[in-house]
């Protein structure tokens, strides 16, 4: 899906540059432009054009926002530090301090591999610079999505000290999504992905509409191209006709505004295909149903006239119900404030509108960065961006807390990105938490103390149990203990209990203040009994420990006792180790591996596979191929019965999971004390997991229920998952997977 090459001429630039720059100003980006023009001769992007076209393209993003000549100075020469013989010191000489300092911010931020240089830069012209030559810390020297990671929670740490550098970073991500047609087709689909996930939700945080609607439009292209098309293909068919009825709309608002008195400038408000899916999907409802598919803006002159000219349209036509928002007396959690409503218009069909000031509109359309867009730059501007970044800072607090990059990403996800519910206390303050949030992260977010103490919850009056997600208007009240602690299962993922960074945090210094030999047998106890029940033997821990980073089993005991370590993040390395150390494998000649639907046979090409169901192997069990007469290779688990108490062991092959597409039959065992609706609650929860049960049997003995049942699962993790949720279950005294034999 190639494009045009997008030539950026200087022009372009000069063009953008703010009126209110100074002639100094002026001098300092045409510098750092020759700077980086001279420093990048010779340099291709994969499009084929100059590099420097790329730093003139992030620099022009940056003059569009009005920001400092410092900060499109370091857009210039952003990439000249990490990709050329330009050094840090040359930059400070030539430029001043404030201009080193971001591009160290942003040199720090791309100190591992990353779209703008490692993907964008040609195989060749890059000065032989390729991405592989850059240095890795060795935590990092594991899987790429590790380095992605740590990458990305760079990038979070510098918003927080920063927020300049981090405009940088998104200006270079938007130009790279503009080129993204010229990469790799292997490439693409997952700089888009990590786009939408991570960095038009970051642009969103800080408000800039305007670069956060084309990065959601750039990667929803190339992420689900044929919905894009779709929509993008019913905008265009009925664009004539939106536009001129768009026309008749205006005037008609324009007159009967004036009419009351009321000056507004009115637009039609530009349609954006990704946000036109997310409603389709959030509303469950085709293109031609949309509300806002028509829309239109009132920018009016204060506060007061934007309720009067809600009054004046709520009078002319039929609001829709549920269709209003005020986000003016109760601003987004990005400082986001307009009037929302829906109305039907003359012709029948719906209408959308938005109503807001000048002021409003500035920061809806540049976020944070309409701090700089203020001539005088006077105190109210000030005020808003210091509470900006407050709140960010106030969102991230628990941001030295995490060391590991994946966890760090995933917390930025759960506690910044995400939407905001607002709930009460008993008294009737409000408190701020993420969409999500439970009963624990609420009384976390009161106070420590009472989230230690934290054992039930009432939620409107009412009982709740603690996993209960919070809505916008609940009002909370924390049950306590007088004494103790939290329980070690707020930490365990798979039962939601706690879905904040801040709560967790807080749990986990809790933890980290017992003993080592405390938390050194607790860990030891978690870890056992989870591979117990899930039917792993024979485990080597200190191997396991070395592979999770640990120098020793103890280290990882006590990291899993503390909270550092989850048993969920060692059930994924059993997931994906593909080793294979059993003596019987060993026996096995090797050769060259052949790929089958499931595993890679080692020691016969073309050989077929097939699942024993004597031991029903699955991805992260550690297994062993068996030599059938007539069909094929049978895969058995190495502690399976019938593979130890074989005599023919010449017929074993090494084997290892390839890529697995498909689920894997497990039998499991429950023990309850029998109830109404106990086999309904296993049913919906197996249900919720996308799980299949293949076979069910209920044996019922003085009030106690065995249940064994045969379902299907993709990997130990989602195994893992599942058994914990059942065990949780009430009645539910143990829920384990089937030992062979």
């Amino acid at each position: 899906m190639k494009t045009a090459i997008d030539t950026i001429p200087l022009e372009k630039l000069l063009e953008q540059i703010p009126e209110t720059y100074s002639l100094a100003d002026r001098e300092l980006v045409m510098r750092a432009y020759r700077t980086a023009e001279e420093a990048h001769r010779g340099q291709k992007r994969h499009s084929g054009e100059p590099y420097i076209n790329h730093c003139i393209a992030v620099a022009v993003v940056l003059a569009e926002l009005k920001v400092p000549s410092e900060v499109i100075a370091a857009g210039l020469l952003h990439d000249t530090v990490e990709d050329t013989g330009v050094s840090l010191a040359d930059i400070r000489r030539e430029f001043g301090d404030t201009v080193k300092i971001l591009v160290d911010g942003v040199t720090k931020l791309t100190h591992l591999p990353r779209v703008s240089r490692g993907d964008q830069h040609a195989e060749n012209g890059n000065n032989g610079h390729e991405p592989d030559d850059t240095p890795i810390e060795p935590a990092l020297l594991g899987r790429n999505e590790d380095i992605v990671s740590e990458t990305l929670r760079k990038t979070f740490l510098a918003m927080g000290e920063d927020v300049r550098v981090v405009l940088i970073k998104l200006a270079d991500r938007l130009h790279n999504m503009r080129t993204l047609g010229f990469m790799p087709e292997q490439k693409r689909k997952r700089i888009a992905q990590e786009t939408l996930d991570i960095f038009a939700p970051l642009a969103n945080r800080l408000g800039i509409w305007q670069l956060k609607w084309e990065l959601e439009d750039l990667s929803f292209r190339y992420v689900n191209p044929e919905k894009y098309k779709e929509i993008a293909e019913q905008l265009a068919e009925r664009r004539p006709d939106r536009e001129a009825q768009l026309e008749d709309i205006k005037e008609k608002l324009v007159k009967l505004l004036e009419k009351h008195n009321i000056k507004t400038e009115i637009s039609g408000r530009p349609k954006h295909i990704y946000s036109i899916y997310k409603k389709m999907q959030k509303k469950d409802k085709p293109f031609n149903m949309l509300y806002d598919v028509r829309a239109v803006r009132l920018i009016v002159p204060d506060i007061p006239s934007c309720y009067a000219a809600l009054g004046v349209i709520h009078t002319s036509w039929r609001p829709i119900p549920g269709e209003f928002d005020d986000y003016i007396a109760a601003p987004k959690d990005n400082f986001y404030q307009s009037l929302h409503t829906a109305v039907v218009y003359d012709d029948k069909r719906p209408l959308e509108v938005q109503i807001r000031t000048p002021d409003m509109h500035l920061n809806a359309e540049y976020g944070i960065a309409a701090h700089w867009r203020y001539k005088e730059g006077t105190k109210h501007s000030d005020k808003n961006y210091e509470l900006r970044i407050n709140s960010l800072r106030a969102m991230m607090e628990w941001r030295s807390d995490v060391k590991d990059a994946t966890e760090f990403v995933e917390s930025m996800r759960s506690d910044v990105f995400q939407d905001r519910v607002y709930v009460f206390t008993p008294r009737g303050d409000i408190i701020d938490l993420p969409a999500g949030s439970t009963p624990i992260d609420f009384a976390y977010h009161v106070h420590t103390d009472i989230g230690h103490r934290c054992r039930g919850a009432r939620i409107n009056g009412k009982l709740v149990p603690l996993y209960q997600e919070l809505k916008t208007g609940d009002q909370v009240e924390i049950l306590t203990a007088k004494r103790g602690g939290p329980s070690r299962d707020w930490l365990n993922p798979n039962l939601g209990l706690v879905r904040t960074q801040r709560a967790r945090s807080k749990i986990k210094v809790w933890f980290k203040k017992l003993e080592d030999e405390q938390n050194l047998s607790q860990g030891r106890n978690t870890l056992e009994r989870e591979l117990q029940r899930l039917g792993i033997t024979g485990i080597n821990y200190d191997k396991l420990g070395r592979e999770l980073g640990f120098r020793t089993s103890d280290e990882m005991y006590i990291a899993l006792g503390t909270g550092d370590l989850s048993i969920s993040k060692i059930i994924r390395q059993f997931s994906q180790n593909e080793e294979v150390e059993d003596i019987l494998a060993a026996n096995a000649p090797a050769a060259q591996s052949t790929s089958t639907n499931t595993v890679d046979v080692v020691g016969l090409k073309g050989m077929l596979s097939n699942m024993a169901k004597c031991c029903s192997p699955m991805p992260g069990d550690q297994i062993v191929g068996f030599v059938t007469r007539g069909r094929g290779v049978s895969i058995h688990r190495q502690d399976c019965p019938n593979i130890l108490k074989a005599q023919d062991k010449e017929r074993l092959l090494q084997v290892g999971w390839g890529h697995v597409e498909r689920t894997f039959p497990v039998p499991v065992k429950i023990k309850a004390y029998d109830r109404q609706g106990l086999m309904g609650d296993i049913s919906n929860l197996l249900s919720d997991e996308n799980v299949n049960i293949i076979n069910v049997s209920v044996n019922v003995n003085r009030s106690i229920a065995d249940l064994s049942l045969i379902i299907e699962v993709r990997d130990l993790t989602q195994l893992s998952r599942i058994l914990t949720r059942i065990e949780n279950l009430p009645n539910v005294m143990e829920a384990h997977r089937v030992k062979p034999g």
